[in-house]
């Protein structure tokens, strides 16, 4: 199937994030100098408008608020090319937002999230757009989604038999989609998550590798495990790899995961042997980690294949 004609939904949360970055090492405790920047995020967003930049029918489900805020995160969202029309407003909860503070190298120091909102992306609003699972080639879930909202998207994509890409999210979330490892057909965990849904450490490339082969023994169709500047570790019940990060000036590693995601998403929807659609993804992360935005305004076909 080529891409072009692919079409995703992507459940999940869209956010504005404030990202501050310190001009010197970070200390503790009291004010430091850097720089603070405002722009749209969420997983789920994000992952949507890397797969739009790349010329894939992308749906995003997702909630916003009747705020400045949500006003902003809908507006841009759309201008990159993701399908808005079935986003859930609401007056209940204002839009989510993420503030995180990144130090010199562009690493992440520390996150606050305020994602209340993720409450109103309900059962009953997801078997609303049941059609639009139906019709998908994939499905994608963030792990801001609730345990209940988890359960009937996961329903719908086996009564519909639509393949299923999930992005953990963080360490606490990633518990949340332990029990329906055999129903996915893309875990996308970083090291952390990883260690969380194998309940076992990992120290080293061959324990990563041991921990993707494990998601795909309990039934992961495909397990990607990222690494940061180590690059990504995968494996299919075909075999496993490791395929290196792209050496480049890091200005900040927010959004980095979820382009990866993206990119790999979108080299299997092109029907590519899995290391040619796990590059690409290290090739959007890396376009993503060399930017200052969420989600890399330089992001086209082009580019990833030029990357």
């Amino acid at each position: 199937m080529g891409a072009n004609s692919a079409r995703v939904v992507v459940i999940g949360i869209a956010s504005m994030d404030i990202r501050g970055r310190t001009h010197d090492p970070l200390v503790p405790a009291t004010s430091n100098p850097g720089t603070v920047r405002i722009t749209t995020g969420g997983v789920g967003r994000n992952i949507a408008e890397n797969l739009a930049r790349l010329d894939v029918s992308t749906t995003l489900l997702t909630a916003v608020g009747e705020d400045a805020f949500g006003e902003q995160v809908l507006a841009q969202t759309a201008a990159a090319g993701v399908d808005l029309s079935h986003a859930h407003r609401t007056a209940d909860y204002p839009t989510a937002t993420y503030v995180a503070v990144v130090d010199t190298d562009g690493a992440l120091v520390v996150g606050l999230d305020d994602m209340g909102i993720a409450g109103t992306i309900t059962p009953a609003y997801i078997s609303a757009h049941r059609h639009l699972i139906r019709e998908a080639d994939m499905l994608v879930l963030d792990g801001n989604l609730h345990p209940p909202a988890i359960g009937r998207a996961f329903a719908l994509a086996r009564r519909y038999e639509v393949p299923v890409c999930v992005d953990p999210t963080s360490v606490v979330l990633a518990r949340r989609f332990a029990g329906y490892l055999a129903d996915c057909a893309i875990m996308a965990p970083n090291r952390s998550e990883a260690e969380v849904l194998c309940r076992r450490p990992i120290h080293d490339l061959a324990d990563v590798t041991r921990a993707a082969q494990q998601l795909v023994a309990v039934g992961v169709q495909f397990a990607l495990i990222t690494l940061g500047a180590d690059g990504v570790v995968y494996a299919t019940p075909q075999g496993s790899g490791h395929v290196p990060a792209i050496r480049c000036q890091v200005t900040d590693v927010t959004g980095a995961g979820d382009a990866l995601t993206a990119g790999t998403v979108y080299g299997l929807l092109h029907d590519l042997p899995v290391d040619e659609a796990v590059s690409l993804g290290v090739s959007a992360a890396t376009l993503t980690v060399c930017a200052s935005d969420t989600v890399s305004r330089e992001l086209t076909v082009d580019a990833l294949y030029r990357e």
